[in-house]
């Protein structure tokens, strides 16, 4: 099996299991605010933060590089991860998907202030024709747009913004700086607010946080190492397969059918993704890195913020040792 095969079947994998996360994440949201399920999953995910901050031997403090910036990644992060679980909790899987697939469009877009990158007519029609494809799942006008459908692009956006600034500074932000900064703003802002949407919770739900915790971060270890194994260009655009997971799990567990236009729109929205992930992959198309690279999925609060490991110096590293060893 080659080395690109591999990484593909290791995102597959990863992404699996996300999608399998995300129906957890929505089966809690039938019952608990979107802001109690936030809360207890970062509560839950501390341990596993522990756990990488002492196998960081890199000697150094806590304190941010870049303050500003890392508050309004923050910032980002925590408006990313409470629209998103609200929106998987109200809206049904293929829609959300769709919607949050158009996350790397709006990065393009971003990249222009922000990064100072410039966005050639090629890379413009493909945010065009993806944002048409939104505008196809939303069909404004004749579907009632809800607070979902709001709180989905508002996760979009979040993500997008959150992302686009972890490729301005994660080169020289520490890794575990990037990880516990979002973690603990969620804790947090999400406990300040516990009080006013709290639900008594069983034991088994609090069980089923954990293992949604636990699954993000095995998840998306198994990203890294699909970048590891095989070629962004071939890796990133796994991700596109939980649309899949998400028709089949919408069917099995919430009698949810994918309706025409959701399904075409998110074709749309998956090509010009496609098309700006193999456009980026091009030796010197962006001076940056790659959209795709910077992030393992959609930034919920129980994903572990790999963006920043994945951004380091020392992952760069590991990526072309391997690539010259392959």
């Amino acid at each position: 099996m080659s080395s690109n095969v591999k990484g593909a079947v290791l995102a597959l994998i990863a992404f699996g299991l996300f999608s399998t996360h995300d129906v957890f994440i929505k089966t809690l949201g039938a019952t608990y605010s979107p802001v109690q399920i936030v809360f207890f999953s970062v509560l839950l995910s501390f341990p596993l933060a522990t756990i990488m901050l002492m196998r960081d031997a890199k000697p150094g403090t806590l304190v941010p590089v870049h303050p500003w910036w890392m508050a309004v990644r923050t910032m980002g992060a925590v408006v990313t991860g409470v629209s998103a679980f609200y929106a998987f909790s109200a809206l049904p899987l293929t829609q959300t998907y769709a919607i949050l697939f158009a996350t790397p469009l709006l990065i393009t877009v971003l990249s222009i202030p922000i990064l100072g990158e410039t966005v050639r007519l090629q890379r413009w029609m493909a945010v065009i024709v993806g944002l048409i494809g939104v505008m196809v799942v939303l069909r404004p006008g004749s579907t009632d747009l809800t607070l979902g459908h709001a709180a989905a692009i508002l996760a979009a956006f979040g993500g997008a913004f959150a992302s686009i600034v972890v490729r301005k500074i994660g080169a020289e932000e520490r890794p575990v700086v990037m990880l516990l900064y979002p973690m603990v703003a969620n804790f947090v802002v999400m406990g300040a607010a516990l009080a006013f949407v709290y639900k008594p919770m069983p034991i088994e739900h609090l069980g089923l946080l954990a293992i949604i915790s636990l699954m993000a971060w095995i998840a998306g270890r198994i990203i890294i190492t699909a970048y590891q194994t095989g070629e962004a260009a071939i890796v990133a655009p796994m991700q596109y397969s939980q649309i899949l997971w998400a028709t089949a799990y919408g069917l099995l567990f919430f009698g949810e059918t994918t309706d025409l236009y959701t399904a075409l729109g998110a074709t749309i929205i998956i090509a010009s993704g496609l098309f700006i992930v193999f456009r980026e992959s091009r030796s010197g198309a962006s001076k940056n890195m790659p959209v795709l690279r910077t992030r393992s999925r959609i930034g919920t609060p129980s994903t572990l913020r790999l963006s920043g490991l994945m951004t380091s110096g020392r992952f760069r590293d590991r990526i072309k040792t391997a690539q010259d060893e392959a």
